[in-house]
């Protein structure tokens, strides 16, 4: 970065804190933004994400604002922009929302290439943000400073995914992957967990994010004849998948789609007898007796929303907030001190127990989501389990 543009920088930093703390001596709401993708390929995904932060909010002005230590309660005001699911368009916001509508705190953006795309901001900023819908070892192994990850990185779901084939029995997979860093990152971490249990790779195909036909794809998987269909993808061709599978009648056993099949919209897609046996990450349940705020959450989710929540990105995204809103308690606006108390601070959450060593969560397990009889149950790993694998044995045809 040049002089010019390092001065730019810091002139307009402190301008935003100026206004910040003009706004905090006048008793004016606490400024929140973010941007998601409202339209564009994501646009019908991430409301799961926008849901659980304007309810987090909602729930925070209701109880008269969110706590701030050594400055009473300020109710909250969200600023929010369509990124149309163009990281660059993120990165655009981000910058806006610190320098120009100067607020005092962010959420974080929708998806991982959108995570990518603001690191940079963040980090010249020093302006924490807490990680949400996203699943990157990258941002962690690029030594973020000013971000942290509440959900488990694809090296841990690699480990996690392999210990589940091996335990069912698995001999060989079909591989498919999107080529968005989600589930690149994820691949990247399992083959060599698949090939350490002695699982074989039948196919091994990737496929670009505009691919609308999954025909040849599927096709291929059907005559690879492997024990287990792992296909790496986002939400839009997570339906692409299943829709294409009960077409050609795929009979795998263990079906898996990385990121979507929690989703309402998804769901709405589909007959129960359609969704049936289709696994997904994830380590969350209302039904999971450990996390006793679980439930509440759900409950307060499905009344305001007339929805489930997604068991992993409204539940994540609900999370960062808790951590922020929680940091904020403990040491106040500063974002030097908001950084220090991530680095010392647990955090109680509705996905349990959260604390962070770097940017990673060392709290919390990953695990495998199954739907059975309309509903996802975690089927790994075991001792966090509310129901036992089942496999896939048809479509509604």
């Amino acid at each position: 970065m040049s002089r010019r543009a390092a001065l730019a920088g810091g002139a307009a930093t402190a301008a935003g804190f100026a206004a910040r703390r003009a706004r905090a001596q006048a008793g004016a709401p606490l400024k929140i933004g973010y941007g998601l993708p409202r339209t564009g390929y994501l646009g019908v995904a991430s409301p799961v994400a926008e849901q659980a932060y304007l309810l987090w909010g909602e729930q925070v002005n209701a109880a008269g604002g969110l706590a701030i230590a050594g400055g009473g309660r300020r109710h909250v005001q969200f600023v929010s922009y369509d990124d149309q699911s163009e990281p660059s368009k993120t990165a655009e916001i981000y910058e806006k929302l610190i320098s120009d509508d100067a607020v005092d705190l962010l959420l974080a953006p929708y998806g991982t290439p959108f995570h990518i795309a603001i690191a940079p901001v963040i980090e010249r900023n020093r302006f924490p943000v807490v990680a949400a819908a996203t699943l990157s070892s990258l941002l962690r192994d690029m030594h973020m400073r000013h971000m942290w990850f509440p959900q488990p990185l694809p090296d841990a779901y690699g480990v996690i995914l392999a210990a589940f084939l091996a335990a069912q029995g698995v001999k060989s997979a079909s591989l498919l992957t999107l080529q968005l860093p989600a589930s690149l990152e994820t691949r990247k971490y399992l083959l060599p967990q698949l090939s350490s249990r002695g699982i074989s790779v039948a196919l091994d195909q990737d496929y670009p994010n505009s691919t609308a036909d999954m025909t040849g794809m599927v096709s291929a998987v059907r005559q690879a004849h492997a024990d287990a269909v792992i296909c790496l993808s986002y939400p839009q061709d997570s339906v692409l998948y299943v829709g294409t599978a009960r077409e050609l009648g795929i009979t795998t056993p263990v079906q898996l789609l990385l990121i979507g099949p929690g989703e309402p919209f998804f769901v709405k897609k589909f007959a129960r007898a359609d969704l049936e046996g289709i696994l997904t990450i994830g380590e969350w349940t209302p039904d999971q007796a450990r996390w006793p705020r679980a439930r509440a959450f759900n409950d307060a989710y499905v009344a305001r929303w007339k929805e489930p929540p997604d068991y992993l990105d409204s539940t994540v995204s609900y999370a960062s907030c808790e951590i922020l809103a929680q940091a904020v308690a403990q040491v106040g606006l500063d974002h030097d001190a908001i950084t220090a108390a991530m680095d010392s601070m647990a955090f109680d959450t509705v996905k349990g127990p959260i604390k962070f060593r770097g940017v990673e969560n060392i709290s919390t397990q990953p695990g495998l989501l199954q739907f059975q009889s309309g509903a996802l149950q975690i089927v790994w790993p075991p001792d966090i389990a509310t129901a036992r694998f089942r496999p896939k044995t048809g479509w509604s045809l």
